[in-house]
């Protein structure tokens, strides 16, 4: 073998061997941590609507540093649980344990269940139990509730499992209340738990063929894109409706001219997608 096939096969090598930056992307997609990032945010979102003290910065980061990795971990455990359906998913078959770039087994999902034991575990330590029990429920809801007891039997799916990011909410509340759910962020709550079931159900809309194919029950497949737009958009109207709420409870001008913008925006396009689907 000369010195051209030797430089070849390193060349090949550096092509396939994985990089950091590959491997941070591999993780970064296993535990779903742009959602993961986003419920944290939400936890915090909970804190800020909930009157009383002022938290110091590090409860606030540590907020954020609890519910992420907790709802990081119910992402991961939902690929692991979920690998049979992915595969058969255009959305999903590119994913870690569907392609074997990683190999679903025991050590994984010992690695899942410590990262969600992290997330609780410092909401307990650093800020106080209530915290605790909202951040386990809410992946617990995800994981176990929406992943293993409902999304393969009922369209109810997504709606029980919206509780998920509702729970985020709550935590970030009982950080500064832990004694009661105050008005506020449990309005908050419902709103998050409201938006849940057009959102997803949009989605299942747009990738009819994949969850058909799978035999996931989602709405679109059990009653039809064309009736399945008409819940969106009365799931939307029930949102909306929600959304307006917190501005009667102290929230401000700001949040009432963003919430009717927003909302009726979001109720024009879902008519525009109801109409469009009326004639299947």
């Amino acid at each position: 073998m000369g010195e051209a096939d030797l430089l070849q096969g390193d060349q090949t090598s550096a092509l396939v061997r994985p990089t950091l930056g590959s491997n941070l992307r591999l993780l970064f997609d296993l535990f779903k941590l742009r959602i993961g990032l986003v419920i944290g945010f939400t936890a915090i979102a909970g804190l800020a609507v909930t009157p009383g003290r002022s938290l110091p910065a590090w409860h606030v980061f540590a907020l954020a540093l609890a519910v992420t990795p907790a709802s990081a971990a119910a992402g991961a455990f939902n690929q692991i649980a979920e690998r049979d359906l992915d595969a058969g998913m255009r959305r999903t078959r590119n994913r870690a344990f569907v392609t074997g770039r990683l190999t679903a087994g025991p050590a994984w999902l010992a690695a899942i269940v410590a990262t969600g034991a992290a997330g609780v575990g410092l909401a307990a330590v650093a800020l106080n139990a209530t915290t605790a029990v909202y951040t386990f429920l809410g992946a617990f809801t995800y994981a176990i509730v929406y992943t293993i007891w409902l999304k393969r039997r009922t369209w109810w799916n997504i709606v029980i499992g919206g509780l998920a990011g509702s729970f985020a909410v709550l935590a970030g509340a009982a950080a500064a209340s832990p004694q009661m759910v105050e008005p506020l962020p449990l309005m908050f709550a419902v709103v998050l738990f409201l938006w849940t079931p057009p959102h997803f159900w949009s989605l299942a809309i747009a990738y009819h063929d994949d969850y058909s194919a799978a035999k996931v029950p989602m709405l679109p497949v059990v009653i039809g894109d064309a009736r399945a737009a008409r819940a969106v958009f009365a799931g939307a109207v029930l949102l909306v409706a929600a959304s307006l709420v917190p501005a009667l409870c102290g929230m401000g001008r700001l949040y009432l001219a963003t919430a009717v913008g927003a909302g009726v925006y979001l109720l024009f396009k879902s008519a525009q997608a109801a109409a469009r689907r009326r004639h299947p």
